[in-house]
């Protein structure tokens, strides 16, 4: 008989932990080292390297679910329309404190007095009194006036300004379009890899994500990133397009004042969670371990206040993508997130944000799911499903206890890596009540969720195969011997 695959224990969490990709973290060891270490899902960053080298990412990670025999979520993230200066004479130049500083249409190399703006749309768009922050803010320019040509500014903040370095316009709603066209080669290229989230950067308003969703067919779920602050002003609209949300706090940031951005993300998240979407806290999350081998204690706080939350994922950035310490920053957070939800207020805490049940018999049930779990001994809950759509039901309730999903879909299985709570396992579809169950029970054993004497809850819809028929929650006792002569 061959050996089995190794398998790893179920996390012993239920926030996941998302690692983005990069020089540090690409090779198969290293990656394997992020999976083993805690790394529910990982991001591609389609701002940095290449098609090909993105290609060997995500076949090395389907090799890594092959042989842990755990579906992972990848999600590739789309660079979106970031403005830019244009070049300078010598490369840089310095903008005096106080002084002026114009942006116009001229393609000239800038000096210390100008330099291009080589994005039309902003002429004319501008008023006076708006603000521009250069280099992630580095640089503040106050617009004087503004024509067809020019953008006159002061300069509040000085500074040294080089080649291509990025514009932030935060007091006004930029019409540019959320794909660029090597966003649309990007996505037509990642759908085509099969990745499971496409991210989409720089989202403005709801319309943003109707090219996206349709350029992806269905082939993906998508994620839209939270970075400008003329975003939250749609946000509901913007999360109801959208299958996810990601608090994307780097830009945030920039556009706002740093005190405004804490309130804004609890704000992000729990409105996510009330429409039972994942929403995924991300950037400079453990930002000193890209060169230390420990995390300030801030930054520990940092992302056990998002766990707290009830955020259903975590992110880390430059930390795993080109830091020094990449296993060690994964390692950490999932410790950081093990000690929180050990908490005994931590579930009361996450449940502070009341997440009524829609008028559904399956929204009945996932909420019904949760008193029981509270009420009675349960080890776990088993969720069946094709779509993933009473997972996420269920994980809205942020029930006490884990919830194994097991689903014939293994695309269902990857989307599922970013949802609180929830291991996903792909297996044969079932066919009858009996089967249900008896499967349910030894998935269970077989993952670690349950022993003898252990009770299960089962939620369930009959007919079976049928979408978004959620209507059937049982509770069933293992007996031991459940994985006696079966082998799935």
């Amino acid at each position: 008989m061959a050996n089995p695959a190794p398998k790893l224990d179920p996390r012993g969490r239920k926030v996941k932990i998302l690692a983005t990709v990069g020089p540090a973290s690409r090779s198969p060891e290293m990656l394997a080292r992020l999976f083993k270490a805690g790394v529910d899902a990982f991001r591609v960053n389609m701002s940095h390297g290449e098609h090909a080298d993105h290609a060997q990412t995500i076949e090395t990670i389907r090799a890594l679910e092959k042989q842990f025999r755990r579906p992972i979520a990848i999600l590739a993230d789309l660079q979106g329309p970031k403005l830019r200066v244009g070049k300078f004479k010598d490369g840089q130049a310095v903008i005096r404190h106080s002084g002026h500083f114009t942006l116009d249409r001229n393609p000239e190399p800038g000096d210390e007095t100008r330099v291009e703006l080589p994005h039309p749309e902003l002429f004319g768009l501008l008023e006076k009194g708006q603000r521009l922050l250069i280099n992630d803010g580095k640089i503040r320019l106050r617009v004087i006036s503004a024509d067809a040509d020019t953008i006159h500014c002061s300069a509040e903040v000085g500074g040294v300004i080089s080649d291509r370095k990025g514009v932030n316009v935060p007091d006004a709603e930029v019409p540019i379009p959320a794909l660029t066209d090597k966003d649309r080669k990007d996505l037509a290229f990642a759908v085509a890899k099969g990745v499971d989230w496409i991210g989409l950067s720089f989202v403005q308003r709801p319309e943003d994500l109707a090219e996206a969703r349709r350029l992806m067919g269905g082939q993906a779920s998508l994620c839209a990133k939270i970075e400008k602050p003329n975003a939250v002003s749609r946000l509901a609209e913007i999360i109801e397009a959208s299958d996810g949300i990601m608090v994307a706090r780097g830009d945030l940031g920039v556009e706002l004042e740093p005190q405004e951005v804490p309130p804004l993300q609890k704000r992000i998240v729990n409105e996510t969670r009330l429409k039972g979407k994942p929403v995924i806290v991300a950037t400079q999350m453990l930002e000193s371990m890209i060169e230390s081998p420990a995390p300030t204690r801030a930054e520990v706080s940092d992302v056990a206040n998002a766990v707290y939350d009830g955020a259903d994922c975590v992110m880390l950035s430059a930390e795993t993508a080109a830091g020094d310490w990449p296993e060690e920053a994964v390692t950490i957070m999932h410790k950081i997130a093990r000690q929180v939800e050990r908490d005994e207020a931590y579930i009361e805490r996450v449940r502070l944000l009341d997440t009524p049940p829609d008028s559904t018999t399956a929204d009945a049930l996932a909420h019904a799911c949760m008193t029981v779990a509270d009420t009675v001994p349960v080890s776990a809950i088993t969720v069946f499903t094709g779509s993933g759509s009473t997972a996420r039901r269920v994980a809205r309730e942020r029930p006490s206890v884990p919830m194994l999903v097991l689903t014939p879909s293994m695309r269902t299985a990857r989307r599922l890596g970013l949802l609180w709570g929830a291991h996903a396992v792909a297996t044969k579809d079932i066919g009858s009540f009996e089967e249900m169950i008896a499967k349910g029970k030894r998935m269970a054993l077989r993952h670690g969720f349950a022993e003898a004497g252990s009770k299960l809850i089962a939620l369930a819809g009959v007919p079976f195969g049928t979408p978004g028929s959620t209507n059937l929650l049982h509770v069933v006792t293992i007996s031991g011997d459940e994985l006696d002569k079966h082998d799935d």
